[in-house]
Formats: structure tokens, C-alpha cells, sequence
């Protein structure tokens, strides 16, 4: 057990509606949570997350560093720029002579890099799952980062950071995965004009949104797919990870040969969750944390757990999008139909 201040003054999150509180297998389900920021140096943030959660870092590489010690699995703080990890993870593999072996060029190319990005490459803490009964004990430490000095997206023009939510599922069977396909997309207007993400963002292929024919495919009431033809038909139309909510992670884990054989990108990591990428991260600023980001998540959960109301709305939003023109296309808005504060 660790002895660190974790769950000290934590105030739990709302949880989704009772029947998508647990996994097939009876566990409370987990989320994991990565937060991208920068004003910290990467030795200091994997210091404080250490000190939060009672344990000790673990140097991975200059550019990585690994935080041991929670009982609910290991912490990653690092630097989320691939280019200077690969170089970091080179370095290590040369062994204790690795300095010393690495040509003048790859140092400079490493200098180079690393000082050019320094002010829009983020840190990114990444946690492990966490049960979402806990979720809340991650906001003190959102509070720490930003008094140390973190900086969100906001805090600059040039910064696009996020803060991403890969929730676990309560079932891994086709109909369970589409209802929260279909509900992300008939509420996904309404989460964007909620989250007021920022333009710099916005403009990045990171949070790219879906097709508007394959939105329309899963929208369509009698779209009720196979497994294996729900995860064909997305990588027919999403052969990448940046889009929104990726499925890939969550794809590779039910069935990874038939992802690979259509997108090879090593940075897909398999697992039972979804991965949202939407919001933004704004620690730099007072009193954000979890919360908002969270409650705008819960709607998805709250209308796919509810089967008449999403059987609704997906036959409203096909009709709409069959209808609408591609030229001048009317805006779709709904109400969420969640009264947020009574969600406890």
C-alpha cells in the first residue's frame, strides 16, 4: 500500500447509471488518465507524482520515467514526442557506454530537437486505471501540478494539449460497443460547443472528427453489426488514431491481426477501453480539474445505457444527416436529457 496524500481531501466524481457501474466480470469498472501540460521539467512532475502517490520514479530514459508504488499499477511521466523517446530508448540500449557511442550528429540532432520543442511539446502524465469510484483523488494532484507551475492550453497560443479519458467497458460484445458509438456521435455537436475547445486544437488532426458517411452508417437504426464487421467497417473509414474517440486501442485488444493488417502505428496500445480525446487540458487554470470533462463524458454513458431514448435519437440524427446538404448543412442540436447535478 502506498503512503502517500492520495484520496487526502478528494471529493468522489458521479458515477454513470447503475447498470454501466461494473465490467462483465463483476469489477467496478477503471479509467485511465493522461494529462498533457508544460512549465514543468519532466524530472520535477515525476518527483510530484511520486510524492502523491507515496512511491519512487524509475529513470526509463532521459525522456521517460516510470512512478512505482500505487497498488492500482504504475504512473508514466514523459516527454510526448516520439522522436526524443526513440533517441532516449537508443541511448539506453547502448548500454552504460552509450553516451559515449553515440555519433556527435545524433547528440546535436537530440540538442536541436529537444530545445525547439521545448515550448510546444507537452509532459504527459499518464496513470494507470484507475476505478472510477476513485477518480476523484486525481484532482489534488491536478492542484499540485498546476502549483508547481503546469501550464494548460490556454496558458499559450502555441499549446494544443489535452487531456485524455480511456474509460474500460462494461461489456466488449458488439451491441455494448455500438450503443456507445452511437451515443458519442448523436452527442458529439453538443460536447464540442460544451467543452469550448480551444481553437488551437481545433485545427490540429489530432482530434479529428468522424466521416460524415460512416457517422451516418453507425447512426442507422438498423446498422446492428457483427463484431468483426463493426471493427472492418471502422478501419475501412478510420485507418488512423487521430480521430476523437479512437477505437483502435479497444479493437487491437478484441482483435489485433485484424488491425494491424490495416494500420501500423506501434503508439496503438491495446486494451479494453475507449480512448476520448476531446477535451482540453486546463490545469494552468484556477479550480479546473477532472470534473468538467468528466460530467460532458457521462452523458455519453447515461444515453447509451438508455435504449429507447438512443433508438430515438439515432433515427432523428440519420435523418438528418441523409438530409442535410453538404453545401449548406443545418445544424443539429439535442438535449442532453441528463440533468448533470442531480447525477450523483
Amino acid at each position: 500500500m502506498n503512503a502517500g496524500p492520495r484520496g487526502q481531501d478528494a471529493r468522489p466524481l458521479p458515477m454513470p447509471p447503475q447498470s454501466r457501474i461494473e465490467t462483465e466480470d463483476g469489477d467496478m469498472r477503471r479509467v485511465g488518465v493522461e494529462l498533457e501540460f508544460s512549465g514543468l521539467e519532466i524530472a520535477d512532475a515525476a518527483s510530484l507524482v511520486a510524492d502523491f502517490i507515496g512511491g519512487s520514479v524509475f529513470d526509463d530514459t532521459d525522456y521517460e520515467k516510470e512512478i512505482r508504488g500505487d497498488d492500482r499499477g504504475s504512473w508514466g511521466v514523459e516527454v510526448d514526442f516520439e522522436l526524443l523517446k526513440s533517441m532516449g530508448r537508443k541511448q539506453e540500449e547502448d548500454g552504460e557506454d552509450g553516451e559515449a557511442q553515440q555519433s556527435a550528429l545524433d547528440e546535436l540532432v537530440e540538442e536541436v530537437v529537444r530545445r525547439s520543442s521545448a515550448v510546444v511539446v507537452p509532459l504527459e502524465v499518464v496513470s494507470p486505471p484507475i476505478p472510477m469510484d476513485q477518480l476523484g483523488e486525481l484532482n489534488p494532484l491536478i492542484e499540485a501540478l498546476r502549483q508547481a507551475g503546469a501550464e494548460g492550453t490556454s496558458d499559450s497560443w502555441a499549446y494544443a494539449f489535452g487531456m485524455h479519458l480511456n474509460p474500460e467497458l462494461p461489456g466488449t460484445d458488439a451491441g455494448t460497443i455500438l450503443s456507445y458509438m452511437k451515443a458519442f456521435f448523436c452527442l458529439f455537436d453538443w460536447m464540442v460547443e460544451e467543452s469550448e475547445i480551444d481553437l488551437t486544437r481545433r485545427i490540429t488532426p489530432y482530434i479529428a472528427p468522424f466521416p460524415k458517411d460512416y457517422v451516418e452508417q453507425v447512426v442507422d437504426p438498423a446498422y446492428q453489426p457483427e463484431l468483426s464487421a463493426l471493427i472492418d467497417d471502422y478501419l475501412d473509414a478510420n485507418p488512423t488514431r487521430n480521430r476523437v474517440l479512437d477505437m483502435l486501442p479497444l479493437f487491437a485488444h478484441l482483435d489485433s491481426a485484424r488491425v494491424s493488417e490495416s494500420v501500423s502505428d506501434p503508439r496503438i496500445k491495446s486494451r479494453p477501453t475507449l480512448h476520448y480525446r476531446l477535451p482540453d487540458c486546463e490545469i494552468g487554470r484556477e479550480n479546473w480539474d477532472l470534473s468538467e470533462a468528466w460530467m460532458i463524458w457521462l452523458q455519453v454513458e447515461y444515453l447509451a445505457a438508455d435504449t429507447r431514448r438512443l433508438d430515438d435519437l439515432c433515427s432523428r440524427y440519420h435523418q438528418h444527416l441523409h438530409e442535410a446538404s453538404a453545401v449548406f448543412p443545418s445544424a443539429w442540436s439535442i438535449d442532453p436529457d441528463v440533468d448533470l447535478a442531480s447525477i450523483d
